[in-house]
């Protein structure tokens, strides 16, 4: 069906959604940008890992991307959202193994661009753009963006740190997700990979981080910035739906 929005270019959507912040046009930009999702994930086909759950934690990675774009900085929308899709890959497979390590070029990046992006806004009093700050430092704008998205992956809390991070006393990998009755009744990983595929992005998406990354609906909230009482709700819908689709089979 077609929308308005079709003969819009990415950018003017952009600065709609900015505006307005539409969920539905959120949705549109999504799906539109989703063969970025597969470019960027075959790069890690063979990892290992299922090709399918790849893709939907860079799925992740493309919705981050999204609604964090500002057009006003004059990047391609495909320039940022590809090193933070890949940003989002590597998260997955460091927490999946604890054994990938970021390069120690890209650490020593990550920090000059952070200083040179301080020293920037000082002397533009604005904030500087990534081509601004490739400039700075001789690199260029892609390598800026992914130095970033390495800063950004190193700033979080471990969920093993201990009492001095928690609310009770608890570390956060006691506290983090909590048991789904629903969940003994979907399928095995590979034969749920078809269903979760016919899903809505934002569904498919809300099962991989609850149930293959294990992440608590608070966390969920969190990373895709919706509140704790929607990530239930999606996700009962989520499931409802492949029940539904189960059942035909």
């Amino acid at each position: 069906m077609s929308s308005r929005w079709d003969d819009m270019t990415s950018k003017e959507l952009f600065e709609e959604l900015l505006g307005s912040g539409d969920p539905k046009l959120r949705d549109h930009l999504i799906n539109k940008h989703e063969g970025l999702v597969r470019h960027v994930a075959r790069e890690y086909a063979e990892s290992g890992e299922a090709y399918e759950d790849i893709v939907s934690v860079a799925h992740i990675g493309l919705i981050n991307a999204v609604d964090r774009f500002d057009p006003s900085r004059g990047t391609k929308f495909a320039t940022f959202a590809v090193p933070t899709i890949k940003g989002e890959i590597r998260r997955y497979f460091r927490d999946l193994t604890w054994s990938m390590r970021v390069p120690r070029r890209m650490q020593e990046l990550s920090t000059k661009a952070r200083a040179a992006q301080q020293r920037l806004t000082q002397h533009l009093h604005r904030s500087p753009t990534y081509a601004e700050v490739g400039s700075e430092l001789g690199v260029s704008e892609e390598q800026v963006i992914e130095a970033m998205e390495v800063g950004r992956q190193y700033e979080l809390v471990s969920i093993e740190d201990g009492a001095n991070h928690s609310e009770n006393g608890a570390a956060y990998i006691d506290r983090a997700g909590e048991s789904d009755p629903a969940l003994g009744e979907l399928l095995s990983r590979q034969e749920t990979a078809e269903y979760l595929e016919r899903l809505p992005t934002r569904e498919r998406v809300i099962l991989v981080m609850r149930y293959y990354l294990d992440m608590s609906q608070e966390a969920v909230g969190e990373r895709l910035d919706i509140s704790q009482m929607h990530v239930s709700r999606l996700q009962h819908r989520a499931l409802q739906r492949m029940r539904q689709m189960m059942k035909k089979q």
